[in-house]
Parts: structure tokens; C-alpha cells; sequence
């Protein structure tokens, strides 16, 4: 199903359908695929099928599954004085990419060049290994999947006769001095590459950047996907399109929960929402280039390519429940001052020290002497807690799971909160965040218990056998 058929029946047939506000629309479109979309030979046959659009195309490509892990356990090798291992993984993956070439290619010369290609590359990735792991050398390396990957996607394009021309990452994709993606850089140096009138295919890396000082960088794990609507944002694209392994966003966690649906619509804000509190698919940053320039993205799955998939836009009032997920390795934090009674300052103080150990705050709750908080990066937890000590008695709650329900909570005329604690009322809720935002209420409880909860709240909240109409089976 085409886009224009699919936004057809959302905008017609789709009862949850909401009207987009106007955008200012190039005919060009990225598409993203992922490392099991790349991950043999035959998925590539499949990616490069699937490419071939009528429209002005830039495709962003993940290494091929694995690779990058192996990768990073390559260079462990190597940092722990284990070269021996550490050249049997690089063997391995340099095995993995030529089995996949032998299975595309079958012309002798495009088969030498590409020998030769690999030889040079793997050679010169032990070079550096064998030379010395500094941070900057260890960050070239672990990109080397997506590269040496969009070298044999555009070589067997060109082998089957589709014009296509490959866009190095490091030539366009900009980090700022604070490590944030730099929009305005990444639009300066990629525009000029790019003429959306000759309906050319454009093949380019995920995942891989330059940082500030010009040296190779990342954009952290599931970075393609960030990538992807950076690079949307910068051409103003018209769709941006992320293909997974999933048929869209789950209402719920399936490794959890036996019986969830794909949602067909979500809005932006609902999405990232979803991505930050744990829904694996997308990135938890990629939501905002999109959205900054009401750009949709829809979710699809190359396996099954004809399924609907999940369509994000910017969206109105649904007045419902949308999908649940569950962020895990989750810190409770409760500060307990007879300070903060009737006083002001007690929160800046509070706030700065997470501040000045660089550590976000996902929830907070406060009463008139206590406050309690999560964290999901303890790197600094021991520090953070001999500066909360001066201000006052500090607990601390490991191996929490943080709940989140997402949908269109606005005053909540409609009794979701309701339904949702009264779904939960046998399991011990730790804290709940209600009121931050529109599109969200969060709930931490023990790890131990995040199965049941989710569970609970799927039957709960999701009536199975009459299922909303913009979710499918």
C-alpha cells in the first residue's frame, strides 16, 4: 500500500483520522533501514526493491545486524590485551560481509573489486586496532559496519542497473560542541548534494558523524534511526519512512504481553512519549527534526511490506488510550528535609546537584517535606547521594521499572486515570506522574512486578475482543 492510498484512508475511511496542518512538502522521501532489513543477501534483494520509488530517494542504512556489536566486542578484545580474539571477531565479520558479496555479486570483476575493497578496508581497521584503542579510534571502528554496508548496497544497485549514488555520512552529519546533532551544519553541507528534481536514489549511513573537532563520532545506539529524520528535516523531505523487523508500534511490550496490536496513528508527541519510555522501534531523539517541521513518519516492516504499519503525525484530540511501554534499570530517589517546609530554594538546590553530575531526572513527585525522583544512569549515584545527604535523610530504590500510558489525557473528562489505577490496584505502585503532560502518565514500580502490571493494563485498558479502530491484529 503506497503512501498516498494509506493517507487516503486515514484521512476518509479511518475514523481516528486527524486532520495535518499544512506542510511544506518536497517530492522527496528517506527511507531507513536497519541491520535485519540489511542482514543477508536475500534482504538485500528484498531493501532494493523497495527502494525503487518514483520520488527523489535518500536511503539510510544500518550495518548489517550484528555487526556493530561484534564490533564493540572487538575492541574490548583489544583493550583488554586480547589481540587474538580480537582479530578471530574481525575475521568473522570480515567472513560475514564477503559470504554476502559472493551471494549478491556474480560478475568476476565486480567480484575482485570488491574483494579488494574488503581487503584494503579490514586491513586497515587492524591497522588501527593493533596501533592503539583511543576514544577516537574505537569510535571510527565501531561505524565501519554502516560503511563498509553502504558500499555493498549501492555496488549491487548499480550491478542491477539502478542509478544510485552513495552520500558518505561524515561528509554531511555534524555533532555540536555539546555532542547534540547540529541541524543547521547537517542542512548547509548535505543541500548541495542533493537535486530532488532528478528523481535520483541517494544511499547514505546511519548512525555515523563527525563531532566538533572533525573526528568520526555516533549518534549512540538505534542512531540510524536519528539520522533518518535529521537528514528528513534538512530536505524538508516529504515522508520519512523507518523499516524494521516489526509491524509498526505495539500498543504494549510483545515480549511482555501476549496479546497486543500494532497502532496504525500516533501523534508526535505520543511517540516520543513511547520511544523515550522504552518502545525499542524508534530512537527516543528522533521524533523532533520531524516534528519541528511536520514531516509524518510511518513505521513499516520489510518483511511484510503491504502491512499498514504505524503512521506518526501531528495529531488533534482522540480522547483515548494509545499503547503502554516500560522503561527498566530505573532509581528511586526520595530526599526527606524539614526544609523545604514553607521555604523557597529547597528545589534549586535539589536540581543542582543532579545538574552538576550531568544526570537527567525522568520523574519527580513532591510533598511538603519530601521529595522523590527516578534516575536510569547511576554512574554518578554515589557522588550524587553524598551531596543530597547535606540537605537531608536520603533513601534509594534500586531495580524499578517506570510505566508509562500514553494517549490524550487533557483534564481527563474520560476517566482513563480511573481505569488505569483501578487495573493496577493489586500491584504496589511505588510513584505516579500525572499532569506533566497531555500524553503521558507514568507509574514506577518494582521490577518484579512489571509483567503482571503490564499485563494487567493491557486487559484493562484494551478490550481485545473489540479492538479501537485504529489499532489492527
Amino acid at each position: 500500500m503506497i503512501f498516498s492510498t494509506y493517507f487516503e484512508f486515514l484521512m476518509n475511511g479511518g475514523r481516528f483520522a486527524v486532520p495535518l496542518h499544512p506542510i511544506k512538502v518536497w517530492h522527496m522521501i528517506v527511507l531507513k533501514f536497519g541491520g535485519t532489513s540489511m542482514g543477508t543477501a536475500q534482504r538485500i534483494r528484498d531493501v532494493s526493491l523497495l527502494v525503487q520509488r518514483k520520488e527523489s530517494c535518500i536511503v539510510t542504512l544500518s550495518a548489517m545486524a550484528g555487526v556493530t556489536d561484534k564490533l564493540i566486542a572487538c575492541i574490548k578484545c583489544f583493550r583488554n590485551g586480547d589481540r587474538i580474539k580480537g582479530d578471530e571477531i574481525l575475521q568473522v565479520i570480515r567472513s560475514e560481509f564477503e559470504h554476502t558479496a559472493f551471494e549478491l555479486f556474480h560478475e568476476q570483476a565486480t567480484l575482485e573489486s570488491m574483494v579488494a575493497f574488503f581487503e584494503t578496508t579490514f586491513s586497515n581497521i587492524s591497522f588501527h586496532l593493533h596501533t592503539g584503542i583511543s576514544d577516537e579510534t574505537a569510535n571510527w571502528t565501531i561505524v565501519q559496519g554502516e560503511m563498509i554496508t553502504s558500499v555493498i548496497f549501492t555496488e549491487y544497485l548499480l550491478s542491477i542497473g539502478i542509478r544510485a549514488k552513495l552520500l558518505n555520512a561524515p561528509d554531511f552529519m555534524r555533532l555540536n560542541n555539546l555532542g547534540e546533532a547540529d541541524l543547521q551544519a547537517i542542512t548547509e553541507l548535505l543541500m548541495p548534494n542533493i537535486n530532488p528534481a532528478d528523481h535520483g536514489l541517494y544511499i547514505t549511513q546511519g548512525f555515523v558523524c563527525r563531532n566538533h573537532r572533525g573526528e568520526i563520532d555516533n549518534l549512540k545506539r538505534g542512531g540510524s534511526d536519528y539520522s533518518a529524520t535529521l537528514i528528513g528535516a534538512a530536505l524538508k523531505a516529504k515522508m520519512i519512512e523507518i523499516w524494521t523487523d516489526i509491524d509498526g508500534m505495539q500498543n504494549n511490550d510483545p515480549r511482555e504481553v501476549e496479546e497486543t496490536f500494532a497502532v496504525r496513528q500516533l501523534s508526535f508527541d505520543e511517540a516520543a512519549e513511547l520511544a523515550y519510555f522504552g518502545a525499542k522501534i524508534l530512537h527516543p531523539a528522533c521524533v523532533w527534526p520531524a516534528q519541528q517541521f511536520n514531516i509524518p513518519i510511518w513505521l513499516r516492516n520489510t518483511m511484510h511490506p503491504d502491512n499498514n504499519g504505524t503512521l506518526i503525525l501531528e495529531g488533534g484530540t482522540r480522547n483515548d488510550i494509545t499503547a503502554i511501554a516500560a522503561k527498566d534499570r530505573i532509581t528511586a530517589i526520595r530526599i526527606k528535609s524539614g526544609r523545604m517546609l514553607n521555604t523557597y530554594g529547597f528545589l534549586v538546590s535539589l536540581f543542582k546537584v543532579f545538574e552538576d553530575f550531568q544526570t537527567p531526572i525522568d520523574m519527580i513527585t513532591t510533598s511538603e517535606v519530601s521529595v522523590s525522583l527516578t534516575i536510569d544512569n547511576n554512574t554518578r549515584l554515589d557522588e550524587i547521594v553524598r551531596e543530597l545527604m547535606k540537605l537531608g535523610t536520603v533513601e534509594i530504590d534500586r531495580d524499578q521499572t517506570i510505566i508509562c500510558v500514553v494517549g490524550d489525557f487533557l483534564i481527563d473528562k474520560y476517566g482513563h486515570v480511573a481505569r488505569i489505577l483501578h487495573s493496577l490496584q493489586s500491584i504496589p505502585i511505588r510513584m505516579i506522574s500525572y499532569g506533566g503532560s497531555q500524553n503521558n502518565i507514568s507509574l514506577l514500580v518494582a521490577r518484579q512486578d512489571k509483567k503482571q502490571a503490564l499485563n494487567k493494563l493491557n486487559s484493562g485498558l484494551f478490550q481485545l475482543s473489540n479492538l479501537p479502530e485504529y489499532a489492527y491484529s
